[in-house]
């Protein structure tokens, strides 16, 4: 994968060797264990540490317009992916693409089984790490592209990039160097999850009215084309 610093098209040195997802990464412990009932409703499981970690193979990672699933009961979340080498920090946006039936039964497995969308273009994390809080994470679903407003809120909900970093650099050590890492999302409006042919993932910086986005489409193997 080429990863291309948004605006200038400026290659960066970066080249992930794995993959590191962060689940139940809100700031705030009551509304995250709101989160979790809200998925526990669902049928999801209760992590027994948060914030939770999982893994997946690097091959998942992709930049892709379309990805493939099996059957119809998978959906994404948006995600701020951060880019780790040694001190330099870039920022992406992805989606945690997810099995959301063998989600309820086993949640490492279900990250597995599918693609993890993140965009190619990028930000240094050092060029809005003063406005962090103020970031807007937003997505979209739809049949045709962005016909449904799916999440909505501010990057103050989550950790912030450093003290995340340090807590899995604590727990996993030296993997969270050369990774790609998923940092958690926000709850969705409405809170259940949506299961659409198109998701559009998206940072907006208010400020500079700069954004990166992460826009694919699903195809079920299982449906008829």
């Amino acid at each position: 994968m080429e990863f291309t610093l948004e605006g200038s098209g400026v290659a960066i040195d970066f080249d992930p060797e794995r993959v590191i997802i962060a689940g139940y990464t809100g700031r705030n412990q009551e509304e995250t264990r709101a989160h979790i009932r809200e998925l526990e409703r669902q049928g999801i499981p209760t992590p027994a540490e948060i914030p939770a970690i999982f893994r997946t193979t690097l091959d998942r990672l992709t930049s892709d317009r379309e990805i493939e699933v099996v059957g119809g009961r998978t959906a994404g979340e948006a995600e701020v992916v951060l880019l780790v080498k040694g001190e330099n920090i870039w920022i992406a946006i992805g989606s945690d693409h997810t099995d959301r039936e063998l989600e309820k039964i086993d949640i490492p497995a279900s990250k597995q089984v599918c693609a993890k969308p993140v965009s190619a273009q990028v930000w240094n994390y050092a060029d809005v790490r003063e406005r962090w809080d103020k970031l807007l994470l937003r997505s979209w679903v739809g049949e045709n592209g962005r016909d449904e407003l799916y999440q909505e809120g501010r990057m103050a909900a989550l950790l912030r990039p450093e003290d995340l970093l340090a807590m899995l650099k604590r727990r996993l050590g030296r993997l969270v160097d050369n990774a790609a890492v998923y940092t958690g999302t926000i709850p969705l409006i409405g809170g259940q999850f949506t299961h659409k042919p198109y998701f559009t993932a998206e940072l907006r910086d208010d400020a500079s009215g700069r954004a990166l986005q992460c826009a694919y489409r699903v195809r079920s193997i299982d449906a008829p084309q």
